[in-house]
């Protein structure tokens, strides 16, 4: 019994070494209430000159990077419509999501939020509305709407209704048509 403990005991002191001596290389300096912030040195992560340099002539562009623009041409337009008999369930103060998806399901590729919509309307999703600026705004993308009563698109209430393009779209594809016709 006392051996193991010795054994825990070496090994507990062991390990505190090892944190105390290579747990930790930065060299830490008293607190200076007089010290100024400032800019931290990146030259040893980015050389002088490496800003411009050229990117090697067999390499692609980065999708959504340098150069890319969003142009209204692959702005996918359309117009949004209610089914008659849900038109008096949208409660004033609503807001509608439109969500482009490259799947059936997962996270959005695009979404635009449009508060106190009238309907019909005209609607526009493109390359400004994306989640995450260097992914490519490239179909075939499903094209969803839902009317949210509480404005939360990560919430989904009883009564909220949506509706959905038929089939894909691409990227610049135009006169589609988006109804609303199921409740939550």
């Amino acid at each position: 019994m006392a051996r193991r403990r010795l054994q825990a005991s070496t090994l507990a002191w062991a390990a505190a070494a090892v944190w105390v001596v290579g747990g930790c290389d930065r060299a830490i300096e008293p607190f200076d209430p007089s010290e100024q912030p400032r800019q931290p040195d990146l030259s040893r992560i980015f050389p002088a000159g490496a800003e411009r340099a050229a990117p090697p002539a067999d390499m692609p562009p980065a999708p959504g990077g340098a150069g890319a623009v969003a142009s209204s041409e692959s702005s996918i337009r359309g117009t949004v419509t209610v089914a008659s008999d849900l038109i008096d369930r949208i409660p004033a103060g609503a807001t509608l999501f439109l969500i482009a998806r490259t799947g059936r399901s997962g996270p959005p590729l695009a979404v635009r939020r449009i508060t106190a919509p009238r309907f019909p309307m005209e609607f526009s999703i493109g390359p400004e509305d994306r989640m995450i600026a260097g992914l490519p705004f490239a179909g075939p993308l499903r094209v969803t709407a839902r009317i949210d009563r509480d404005g939360n698109a990560t919430t989904r209430s009883p009564g909220d209704l949506r509706g959905s393009v038929e089939g894909t779209v691409d990227p610049g594809d135009r006169g589609i048509s988006l109804v609303i016709d199921e409740i939550l």
